[in-house]
């Protein structure tokens, strides 16, 4: 069974923007669409190690800051001719709240 951790309100995430939350691990960014989906990823790119959660989020994919990869928020996979993936976690949203559990998927 999942336990579910309340990251806080939806509302306090800008669309197309991330928040990042300390895993016991790792640091895990929560990522809001322009259309209010939540995605959460391990914050750091499968290549390089940068910081997805500072990248520029387009579509439900985000862009690496540091060498441009773009990592699919879906299932944390690199797109185009990159190779690699970062770890994702399941997110629900819940009366305007936003929830992560940290079993990984």
């Amino acid at each position: 069974m999942a336990n579910w951790i309340k990251v806080g309100r939806l509302e306090d995430i800008e669309p197309l923007s991330a928040r990042v939350i300390r895993g016991a691990e790792e640091d895990i960014a929560i990522f809001r669409t322009r259309d209010n989906q939540v995605f959460a990823l391990r914050d750091k790119c499968p290549h390089k190690g940068g910081a997805l959660s500072q990248g520029i989020v387009h579509g439900n994919a985000v862009t690496c800051p540091l060498h441009n990869w773009v990592i699919s928020l879906e299932n944390g996979e690199a797109q185009g001719f990159d190779t690699g993936c970062t770890q994702t976690y399941q997110t629900r949203v819940e009366d305007g709240l936003v929830y992560v559990t940290l079993t990984k998927v």
